[in-house]
């Protein structure tokens, strides 16, 4: 039996503040993916691209921006071959696909060269709203 997507939306709702163990980057912050990154958006801030700079800045050392932290916390641009990344529970939709509507990150200090990150996914809100993909996606 099927069931009407207002009661899988209250199946769903159920996992909200589900989440993973905390997962260590695989790789440390580098200099190198930084630079590569800065070059490819064509971003020019001195403190992720002069070492001299930066060191004789209040962050003593380069930083890396803020939307390169993706890529130090996960495993680099593939996830692992054995699938031993941890997932959130799956989420049942009416739909054929759910969407990642927002991803919010908190920074608590710059990130510098040399530092691991850690991170874990949380089941924040679960709601329908229909697109032109799907128009039973579940957000």
């Amino acid at each position: 039996m099927l069931l009407k997507p207002e009661e899988l939306l209250e199946k769903a709702r159920k996992l909200i503040g589900s989440e993973t163990e905390v997962v260590r980057g695989r790789y440390p912050v580098e200099h190198d993916p930084i630079r590569r990154y800065c070059h490819m958006t064509d971003d020019t801030n001195p403190l992720f691209l002069d070492t001299e700079y930066a060191e004789s800045s209040r962050y003593g050392s380069v930083i890396s921006p803020p939307l390169l932290i993706g890529y130090f916390t996960g495993n680099g641009p593939w996830p692992p071959a054995d699938g031993s990344e941890p997932s959130l529970p799956a989420i049942p939709s009416p739909g054929d696909r759910l969407i990642n509507l927002t991803t919010e990150w908190e920074f608590y200090e710059p990130v510098k060269i040399g530092d691991r990150l850690s991170y874990k996914r949380r089941v924040a809100d679960v709601f329908i709203k229909g697109i032109r993909l799907d128009s039973k996606a579940f957000w």
